[in-house]
């Protein structure tokens, strides 16, 4: 069994991660100042290199204006 960081469903929601930030017009360093977290941060679930937990797909969807299931289709 492949583990899910490595799977096509998990990079797709990878994907649209990056997708819905571009679509809000914000840079990863936008992005990383509401979090409070370093630009890294962003880069690095955008990359696949840092595995994202449900709370902050949550905050993410907030800041993209997007329905957590866009995140899933």
């Amino acid at each position: 069994m492949t583990k899910s960081l490595h799977s096509k469903n998990y990079k797709n929601v990878i994907m649209r991660i990056k997708q819905a930030r571009l679509d809000a017009g914000l840079k990863q360093a936008a992005v990383a100042k509401i979090l409070d977290k370093p630009q890294s941060y962003v880069s690095k679930i955008e990359s696949g290199e840092r595995r994202i937990d449900v709370v902050e797909l949550i905050e993410l969807a907030e800041i993209y204006s997007k329905d957590l299931n866009y995140f899933t289709q």
